[in-house]
């Protein structure tokens, strides 16, 4: 069994930050890969337009309106290619927002209700029915859940002496999160990702830990950045093992 070690180094509900250790350039490629394209998101798919009398195509907005992330659980509730139906009828003077949609089930709806669709003026109206289903981002990138899913390597930082009083200061950019020799976690944007902000005196010298990865994933509120995470991880697992059981036959 594979040693891996995992420290956090950010959370919240849409994103964090969070080392892994113990993984080859190929798995934390392979988990970034999963993420994006292995789990499973709602996105309106079909527009069916009752009035549309604003300055704006029926194209135009429905394009607008496939790009709203709607809060998808992952579970046994739903399947690949279900459909949830909703609504929106707003007329002007008035903004329609994403937090105007009315769906037919509680469980899918809009992850943010201040996503502007489209700004109606007097006597204009926009009504419409629509179908959202679930699909994944391998397929089309409206159901990418992770709208932020990257890695870069983890660097250690090390003091090699002192910094020569006639240095001329020239900044040395780096970017991600650094290890210092006492085995601290630091983001760079703590110290404006130059190291000579936060080693004013020292000569350092900076290289890639072996094996460590550090991840930034961010959702876009289909759900919370732990269960895409996981989901990702889950989608691998299952890769594998059915693979492995191919293999056995």
């Amino acid at each position: 069994m594979a040693d891996y070690d995992v420290a956090f180094i950010e959370r919240d509900d849409r994103r964090a930050r969070f080392l892994v250790r113990g993984v080859t350039p190929a798995f934390a490629n392979g988990i970034r890969r999963a993420m994006i394209a292995d789990v499973p998101t709602f996105s309106i798919d079909t527009v069916r337009f009752v009035e549309n009398s604003s300055v704006m195509f029926d194209e135009q907005i429905a394009l607008r309106l496939g790009l709203i992330p709607l809060t998808t659980p992952l579970g046994d509730e739903f399947e690949e290619d279900d459909v949830v139906t909703l609504a929106l009828d707003v007329e002007g003077p008035e903004t329609a927002y994403s937090g105007d949609i009315v769906s037919s089930d509680d469980l899918v709806q809009p992850a943010d209700a201040d996503v502007p669709i489209m700004d109606l003026k007097d006597g204009q109206r926009l009504e419409f029915e629509a179908d959202a289903t679930l699909g994944y981002g391998k397929d089309h990138a409206k159901h990418q859940g992770g709208v932020a899913v990257g890695y870069r390597h983890l660097q250690r930082v090390e003091v090699v002496g002192e910094r020569d009083e006639f240095d001329d200061g020239e900044a040395e950019i780096v970017r991600g999160v650094i290890e210092t020799e006492d085995g601290d976690l630091v983001p760079t944007e703590d110290f404006d990702n130059d190291l000579t902000e936060r080693y004013p005196d020292s000569e350092v010298e900076v290289h890639d830990v072996e094996k460590a990865f550090v991840f930034d994933v961010e959702s876009d509120g289909s759900f919370d950045v732990d269960t895409l995470v996981q989901a990702g991880i889950d989608s691998i697992r299952g890769r594998a093992e059915a693979l492995k059981d191919a293999v056995q036959l």
